[in-house]
């Protein structure tokens, strides 16, 4: 972090932010297929929604364990995910597609076609986001916002984020949205 807070001792945007937030880290999500499937069902929709839709997910097709009356839910595996049809998805207010995406995930890892290993290994963040937009209903965010919160990649940002740009407009004291520049 420390080349971070230096670089922000001099840029006055990020000066206030980290003085207000100094210390915070992302917690991040070290299952692969987790990850991913939070980045598929929260695609698009608010934040709210968004969790209503991963709570049910979990509770219906994940297992949990009783500690002190208070259910603990386990995330289902891919193996379990595999084995669902469309159907089973849309029950719980999920769209068609991403029924399908998640599917389509569940089945690739539980082939051992998609792994954290695969990842990591493909060099760079660059190589490992190709690899992940190769994947049908993987898009440019969900596979920044993967390997920013699973395989902690520092350069990995799902700079197209509603919720990032609106944060940016109100720190910067802009009225209107932001445009991303072409490169």
């Amino acid at each position: 972090m420390r080349p971070f807070y230096s670089l922000a001792e001099n840029d006055p945007l990020l000066q206030k932010v980290t003085s207000q937030f100094y210390g915070l880290r992302l917690i991040g999500i070290p299952d692969l297929f987790e990850a991913i499937c939070w980045g598929v069902i929260g695609q698009q929709i608010n934040l709210s929604f968004a969790r209503t839709l991963k709570r049910r997910f979990v509770e219906t097709f994940g297992r949990h364990v009783n500690w002190n009356g208070e259910p603990y839910w386990i995330f289902p595996s891919p193996q379990v995910v595999a084995e669902l049809t469309i159907n089973d998805l849309t029950e719980l207010q999920m769209s068609t597609r991403k029924g399908e995406y998640l599917i389509g995930v569940a089945r690739l890892m539980a082939e051992g076609k998609l792994t954290k290993e695969r990842l990591i290994g493909a060099g760079d963040y660059k190589e490992a986001e190709k690899a992940l937009v190769k994947i049908r209903g993987i898009g440019p965010w969900t596979a920044n916002y993967t390997l920013m919160f699973c395989l902690r990649m520092p350069t990995a940002l799902p700079i197209d984020d509603v919720g990032l740009h609106n944060a940016m407009k109100h720190l910067l004291g802009f009225e209107n949205k932001l445009l991303k520049q072409k490169s």
